[in-house]
């Protein structure tokens, strides 16, 4: 399945709804470890967001996400901020000058957005951060498109590896950021960026399985 940039506008605006619907409880997490405005402030950057794509009226997949990155940066200013703006920049040079994108465009646009988080913050798997449902997650997606399943299976192990990723969380003592101030009493506690990563990823996949079943129907009109 391809995309047009209306169906990729979408695909993000279903993200920020669902930080939306989740911003307590991504707050409530955050404040057994942190200071508790992980919600707020992912809030701020989605809703941004949103309006970014409401005025954005080019048709370049890759300028958009240099949009919402900029949106996101100026937005949230917290360390977060500066992540997921090297998420959008990284994974939106790999869409530069795309008005469509294909299953493979989407994913190399996860796959760099991924490592710009890595490489920007410099956590590693098990340092209880939101790459302890990130990594797992694009190892999945690889796997299956190397498997040479289509999108929506990626996506769908994807989602599965970042909430397993998620979960593990609970077990860490955070190595990194704020909540590393509080040795092993961050153990027993879910990492708020894990579970925002991870909400972030399912939407994208329930969006996209919707697509593709409109998509489905209409090439059976």
């Amino acid at each position: 399945m391809n995309v047009t940039i209306r169906e990729w506008k979408q695909l993000f605006e279903h993200i920020a709804q669902r930080i939306e619907e989740k911003k307590d409880e991504l707050s409530e997490l955050d404040r057994a470890v942190g200071d508790g405005d992980h919600g707020v402030t992912m809030s701020l950057g989605w809703q941004a967001i949103t309006e970014a794509l409401g005025v954005y009226e080019g048709t370049d997949c890759g300028a958009l996400c240099k949009e919402m990155a900029m949106t996101f940066l100026n937005a949230v200013g917290s360390s977060v901020g500066p992540l997921y703006a090297t998420a959008f920049l990284r994974g939106g040079a790999v869409l530069q000058g795309k008005a469509e994108l294909s299953e493979e465009d989407v994913t190399q646009f996860w796959l760099a957005a991924v490592r710009g988080i890595q490489e920007r913050g410099k956590a590693q798997l098990g340092d209880k951060t939101m790459l302890d449902a990130w990594l797992p997650a694009m190892q999945a997606l690889e796997q299956a498109r190397a498997e040479g399943l289509g999108l929506t299976d990626g996506l769908k192990a994807a989602a599965a590896a970042a909430e397993t990723g998620m979960q593990t969380t609970a077990n860490l003592v955070s190595q990194i950021g704020r909540s590393s101030r509080l040795g092993e009493r961050s153990a027993g506690h879910i990492d708020p960026g894990a579970a925002s990563a991870c909400f972030i990823l399912g939407a994208f996949t329930e969006k996209w399985k919707h697509l593709e079943s409109q998509d489905t129907e209409g090439a059976c009109a």
